[in-house]
């Protein structure tokens, strides 16, 4: 498989969010690339193990990889992540804004999960790109940033208003973030939005040990997000066992469509439109 021009051996990857679930298959699947790798993580054995055995993994390609104790909200610790990044590997070929939490919210619920959700999710991930970028364009090389966003953040389903609103945000930004990078004459910086889908992480796992039969697993998600870069996709969306790119396409298509057809929000859930919602989805009509 051709990759993308970022994704070669000799260049370098920082992954947040890397000591477990995607950020650490997507480690692994850049240092089989032969790419030298940082992930980051909060301080702890979890990030301690990951970084074991991604050394280990390194060793055996004639690659670098470290582990670097970074909590994402805060500012002062991703530029302290980016200098050491810079000194271990010189210019960073691939960023990956991976770090998110999932802790439940209410609208009206305790403010911590709140304050913590939109500042790992949201500005981590703003504040991580802003960071980092400005080099990464500067040398020229071919480079990207892999923003990881939610199809929560797109249909905003009922259950985890500040979740939502997170990822809704790193979408957006994400967005305007390659508008802004393509419209920059002789820019070789890219960036792109994953989008997985049920896939069996400590996130997602809620204290199962045994993935469900529809979700996917970290590393097929990062396979699919290979494939869909190597495609030079923007939206990564990815399906799972449950869920396919159809199903996923109307389901975003009827949220939208509350604003076209001057719906109550989150009319799929809604008592008035719960029928209608499921009649579109087999096909019956048009989201009207």
């Amino acid at each position: 498989m051709s990759q993308h021009p970022a994704l070669k051996a000799g260049n370098s990857a920082v992954i947040t969010g890397g000591a477990s679930g995607i950020g650490l298959a997507a480690a692994k699947a850049f240092i089989e690339l032969g790419m030298n790798v940082m992930i980051a993580d909060l301080k702890g054995e979890k990030l301690k193990r990951a970084g074991d055995e991604l050394a280990e993994l390194a060793e055996k390609k004639g690659v670098k990889a470290l582990a670097h104790a970074t909590d994402v909200s805060d500012l002062s610790e991703l530029e302290e992540l980016e200098c050491a990044a810079n000194r271990a590997f010189g210019n960073i070929h691939v960023l990956m804004n991976n770090a998110g939490i999932q802790p439940g919210t209410a609208v009206f619920g305790k403010q911590m999960p709140w304050d913590r959700i939109i500042g790992v999710n949201l500005t981590g991930v703003i504040n991580g790109t802003r960071i980092f970028a400005p080099e990464m364009r500067a040398h020229g090389e071919p480079a990207m940033i892999i923003n990881t966003g939610s199809k929560q953040g797109i249909t905003t389903p009922p259950g985890n208003p500040a979740y939502n609103v997170a990822k809704a945000g790193v979408k957006a930004f994400t967005e305007a973030l390659q508008h802004e990078l393509r419209n920059i004459e002789g820019c070789r910086l890219e960036a792109h939005l994953l989008i997985p889908g049920f896939v069996f992480t400590p996130l997602t796992a809620n204290g199962r040990d045994e993935k469900p039969e529809g979700a996917w697993t970290p590393e097929q998600t990062v396979d699919f997000m290979l494939k869909s870069l190597e495609a030079g996709d923007f939206y990564i969306l990815c399906p799972d066992g449950e869920v396919d790119r159809a199903t996923d396409e109307k389901r975003m298509m009827w949220a939208i469509g509350d604003i076209v057809e001057n719906r109550p929000p989150l009319s799929r859930w809604h008592p008035d439109y719960g029928d209608a919602f499921k009649a579109y989805l087999n096909g019956d009509g048009h989201g009207h």
